[in-house]
């Protein structure tokens, strides 16, 4: 999920890179939880900071965007000035962001802070993967990769039930910010551990730096997305269409200038070579496309729950625990099955995923919302989640898997980058079809129609993409070598 790692092992002892891999996972553990500990905390931002709709989803997609286009220049940056600094800058920027977001004290300051945040993210998450290769001999690494699988799935899944938790044991009016608090005290800890436990080394690669390229790439997702988050609460003014039609551009643009590096011998943000590869261009839009799916689903039933159905923070995130329950039993089993089934196991959990959230949407649509409960969606979002945990570990290896190996760096770089984009993407869809579907509101009475109203098209977006990366998932090859 980064750029490549230097090919120069660095010598340590089998303790110390345990211990040091502790350390990498607890950087890894917060950046993710970030996605999803927020979902259950928006109906209380919104009330505490007056917050729009579109404030809403910029929270999460903010976020997800500058993670995502960071990854790839922060892995490059630490194959020429060391990972362990990386690792190290990110994760105090992380930290510091986080003090920030729980400070603000307004939509536009938290908004900021959040992308803030992101960007940490997206600086130390490289780091991680490329010291579990520096660090571990070939024998070991599948463990080390097997563990950070689980955290990446752990993680996700567990988001909404610690951010309910902090709510509920808090209170509405600030627990909001103790959900971005709690960062601190685990982030100056895994800062003098870094300090201490990561190794340095294997500095000196020759560092390419493709300006333009992240420059003309990063204005193209905003452009997108600033229309699809905005465009819904101002009522699609010109602008809107103006920004998506620039949003296309300027991605063209980006394609033809990385081409022209390639031809120059310069090396490129993403090398335009990957994408020659049929199958590597159908994973990429397979990671983008699934975690769309994914990380939209508690979004809005974080909203439904909350702000249709009157319940607390901690019944919003109890309802995810069936989510979370699947998600880590069908991590700790997918490399064990990816390597008996090979492509099957992604297209087994992808249809699982499918078939959860078809059922949620099946369920919204013939449940009378006011007569939803935690029971009615248990089954679907167990299954939706074993699925989802089947999925995610091993599905970016055997994307990299479509590319030469010389090439397996690069292109896992450009997943990373995917992945979170899709969540970007996701998020900013989804938002605009549920606030989108929210009629007017005349009583009380009809707050829980109004917003079941609107979560149930929100979910059948989300499985449409779903069922979008099911038919993709057999771009894939049907067997490859995992470690």
């Amino acid at each position: 999920m980064t750029a490549p790692a230097p090919a120069s092992p660095i010598t340590v002892t089998p303790r110390r890179a345990w211990l040091a891999l502790v350390v990498l996972l607890a950087g890894m553990f917060m950046a993710l939880l970030d996605t999803t500990i927020v979902n259950v905390a928006l109906p209380t931002i919104r009330t505490s900071l007056d917050a729009s709709e579109a404030t809403l989803s910029w929270i999460i997609s903010g976020y997800a965007l500058a993670f995502g286009l960071v990854l790839i220049p922060a892995g490059r940056i630490g194959d020429r000035f060391g990972h362990k600094w990386v690792f190290f800058t990110g994760l105090a920027i992380f930290t510091a962001a986080s003090v920030w977001c729980g400070l603000a004290q307004d939509s536009t300051h938290l908004i900021i802070a959040r992308v803030v945040q992101g960007l940490g993210g997206g600086i130390f998450f490289p780091p991680v993967q490329a010291f579990i290769q520096l660090m571990f001999p070939p024998q070991k690494r599948g463990k080390a990769f097997g563990i950070m699988g689980a955290v990446i799935g752990i993680s996700s899944a567990l988001g909404p039930i610690v951010g309910g938790l902090l709510i509920q044991a808090i209170g509405e009016e600030n627990g909001w910010r103790w959900i971005f608090a709690v960062n601190v005290p685990i982030g100056i800890l895994a800062l003098i551990a870094a300090v201490v436990l990561l190794p340095s080394g294997s500095e000196g690669k020759k560092l390419s730096t493709d300006v333009v390229g992240l420059a003309l790439v990063s204005g193209a997702l905003v452009a997108l997305l600033v229309p699809l988050i905005q465009g819904q609460d101002e009522g699609w003014p010109l602008w809107t269409y103006l920004s998506l039609a620039g949003g296309v551009l300027l991605l063209v643009a980006f394609a033809f200038w990385e081409r022209r590096l390639a031809a120059r011998g310069v090396e490129p943000l993403v090398p335009p070579h990957l994408f020659s590869h049929p199958a590597f261009t159908g994973g990429t839009v397979l990671a983008l496309v699934f975690f769309a799916a994914f990380t939209s689903i508690f979004f809005t039933i974080s909203i439904l729950w909350q702000a249709g159905l009157g319940h607390t923070a901690l019944e919003s995130g109890l309802v995810s625990v069936p989510f979370a329950i699947g998600n880590i039993i069908g991590a700790s089993q997918s490399d064990r099955l990816a390597q008996r089934l090979g492509r099957r196991v992604l297209v087994i959990g992808n249809g699982l995923l499918s078939i959860g959230l078809i059922a949620l949407f099946l369920i919204l649509l013939l449940t009378p919302t006011a007569d939803l409960t935690n029971w009615e969606l248990l089954p679907a979002l167990l299954v939706a989640g074993f699925g989802a945990g089947l999925f995610i570990a091993p599905n970016a290896r055997f994307i990299v898997a479509t590319v030469d190996r010389a090439e397996a760096g690069a292109a896992s770089g450009v997943i990373g980058t995917m992945q979170r984009i899709g969540s970007a993407v996701g998020i900013a869809v989804i938002g605009s079809v549920l606030f989108g579907n929210i009629g007017e509101i005349t009583g009380p009475a009809d707050v829980a129609g109004a917003f079941g109203q609107a979560a149930t098209p929100a979910l059948a977006v989300s499985a449409a993409f779903a069922v979008a990366a099911f038919a993709l998932v057999f771009a894939l090859p049907k067997r490859v070598d995992l470690h």
